[in-house]
């Protein structure tokens, strides 16, 4: 299974990628942890990356492609792979989906987590972390256990303000990719809003049955 994992900030997109390349039995490629192994690796791709990013620049989106490629080249994504982080815009989209038919790579599928914006609010402003073990909690959702609240801590960017700031961004230039991908036949549109097992059940339902082991 070869797929990309899109949708709002806030959406629950790293609680459902750790479930389903556990489930597919597929690698996650994060874009970000992707360029900060090829820096550290030294490849061609990595060191030009360092220079713009040392540079205060954003990465060209050619390096980033190129960097997947590669990426999706190595033996542990034979069976598939799933993509988070790239693409972020549309000329992105498309540039990546010309990369990989060339390369002979097909995606298999988009899948688009859906969640209406004042619920990713709610989510934000109950969200808080334990920074001595680094859990997440929420306040109405997964509540902490009492004799910890204390010394949990509400990250500042999970603010009503920096969070409406996070969803407009995103509908304004990550959202448009969505049509790109209908086109091509490949989204998966998930309701986003419940308990994670559901969530996970309709992905799952979306994409076809798991491998066997």
């Amino acid at each position: 299974m070869r797929m990309i994992l899109v949708g709002p900030p806030g959406a629950g997109k790293g609680t459902q990628a750790a479930r389903l390349i556990d489930t597919y039995r597929i690698p996650h490629i994060s874009s970000g942890d992707m360029l900060r192994a090829a820096v550290k690796e030294g490849t061609a791709l990595g060191l030009e990356a360092d220079t713009f990013m040392k540079a205060g620049k954003l990465v060209p989106d050619e390096v980033v492609i190129g960097m997947i490629l590669e990426r999706v080249a190595k033996p542990d994504c034979a069976g598939g792979f799933m993509l988070d982080g790239f693409p972020r815009t549309a000329p992105q989209a498309a540039a990546l989906d010309a990369a990989m038919q060339a390369a002979g790579v097909s995606l298999d599928a988009v899948v688009l987590i859906e969640v209406p914006d004042a619920l990713l609010e709610e989510r934000a402003i109950g969200r808080r972390t334990d920074p001595e073990t680094g859990t997440i909690y929420h306040l109405t959702y997964n509540p902490p256990p009492a004799e910890i609240v204390e010394r949990l801590v509400h990250r500042k960017d999970d603010t009503i303000e920096a969070v409406t700031t996070r969803v407009q961004k995103y509908h304004s230039e990550t959202a448009p990719i969505v049509p790109f991908y209908v086109a091509k036949g490949i989204l998966k549109r998930v309701d986003g809003v419940g308990d994670p097992d559901a969530i996970t059940q309709r992905i799952t339902a979306a994409l076809g049955a798991a491998p066997s082991s």
